[in-house]
């Protein structure tokens, strides 16, 4: 099934994201994680792809996986490493397999890159060949605090509007903590005239350690709500991870009663987390 229709319903559309392993040694947990997820019966799954395509091969499997089960794939496909022969054996090999649907991404810059030499710069090129390709329903990441790497919000909505001209027909944001900058934003994209569905990306944070990372490596807004639960429920792990999924629901509820009727639970590969907000939403989704 597209993952358009699915969004597109007038029905709220609740789906998980699960993440391949690094090495094979992990390979069956992961399957077990994803088939576990798979039984909540979500709307649909995504299955990202390491840079460079390093798990690509994990990606396809676990793809087949959920199709076996009986639940759509969302497969992550990235660009900024690759080339042209290589992308079409992955989507060809999608093909085959029957995924529909592809979330296209440039993908994290590897050391040295240089856009003079490099055949794919932006996820927009990479949007355009799958749309050339054919047959697929492709989807396309947005920030809803702007880009990292764009100068301005008015570059940032010109890279957006390139990916919807390019092929791209729904928008899955990344993690945001404060409803009201994905309100604000959607907003700035009407003005723009973007107006391709949009799916809510949530976070649910479990432990501090979490919070951590998430400083580390983004400049995610973090409201003053949230920092108070994280003061005081952080050492306590049984109370932070129920803390940071009553977070998480009360945002996913929010979303749901203001007319944003898709969002994505970046789960981090945990079944139990995944249950618990689906457990939360039981009559809402019913």
């Amino acid at each position: 099934m597209k993952i358009i229709d699915i969004i597109q319903s007038d029905k709220p559309s609740l789906s998980f994201e699960v993440f391949p392993p690094k090495t094979s040694d992990r390979f069956e947990s992961v399957l077990s994680a994803a088939a576990e997820i798979a039984r909540l019966a979500p709307s649909y799954m995504s299955v990202t792809y390491g840079a460079g395509g390093g798990t690509s091969d994990y990606t396809a499997a676990v793809c087949r996986s959920l199709l076996d089960c009986g639940i759509t794939p969302l497969a992550h496909l990235t660009c900024v490493s690759s080339d042209p022969s290589r992308i079409r054996r992955e989507l060809q090999r999608l093909r085959e397999m029957g995924v529909e649907n592809i979330l296209a991404l440039r993908g994290d810059l590897p050391e040295g890159f240089s856009p003079d030499t490099a055949r794919y710069r932006h996820a927009s090129d990479l949007i355009g060949e799958i749309a050339a390709f054919g047959g697929f329903c492709i989807g396309g990441a947005c920030y809803p605090e702007g880009h990292p790497d764009s100068l301005s919000g008015e570059e940032d909505l010109r890279g957006l509007a390139l990916k919807v001209e390019s092929g791209c027909e729904f928008l899955t944001t990344q993690m945001f903590f404060d409803n009201n900058i994905l309100y604000r934003f959607l907003y700035r994209l009407y003005r723009a005239g973007i107006t391709v569905p949009v799916v809510a990306g949530i976070m649910p944070v479990t432990g501090a350690g979490q919070i951590r990372r998430l400083c580390a490596i983004s400049s995610t807004a973090l409201p003053q709500r949230f920092l108070r639960i994280v003061d005081r429920y952080g050492d306590k792990p049984a109370a932070m991870k129920q803390a940071g999924i009553a977070f998480a629901t009360e945002q996913i509820i929010d979303l749901f009663a203001n007319g944003i009727n898709a969002v994505h639970v970046y789960s981090m590969n945990r079944p139990e987390v995944a249950e618990a907000i689906r457990r939360n939403l039981s009559e809402i989704l019913a």
